[in-house]
């Protein structure tokens, strides 16, 4: 199973349905650069493609509410990490190499 089914999964979006597909490859593609960036690798190994898609996850429930610290309405009260969350941080840093 490929990288953008795992993630349609995750997200609770039907396999036969393709309308944000470009938007899901987007992410991905953020994802991984992301961890490349932090990991100075040039390929992301297949440890990392559970990580790589929860931090798609994190892009795709930030999209039009980036930089939101708190929002309260309701009684319904929501924050966001400004960063990646911790669990995923701590997978990526175990595939840390030191810079060339």
């Amino acid at each position: 199973m490929e990288q953008l089914e795992r993630l349609k999964i995750k997200l609770g979006i039907s396999l036969e349905d393709v309308t944000q597909d470009e938007l899901l490859n987007l992410y991905l593609e953020d994802s991984k650069d992301t961890m490349l960036e932090l990991t100075h690798l040039k390929e992301l190994p297949t440890s990392l493609n559970s990580s790589q898609i929860d931090l798609a996850i994190v892009y795709y429930n930030k999209q039009g509410i980036e930089g939101q610290t708190s929002h309260s309405e309701g009684g319904i009260s929501r924050s966001f990490e400004e960063d990646i969350p911790k669990d995923i941080m701590k997978k990526i840093r175990s595939a840390r190499r030191l810079p060339r």
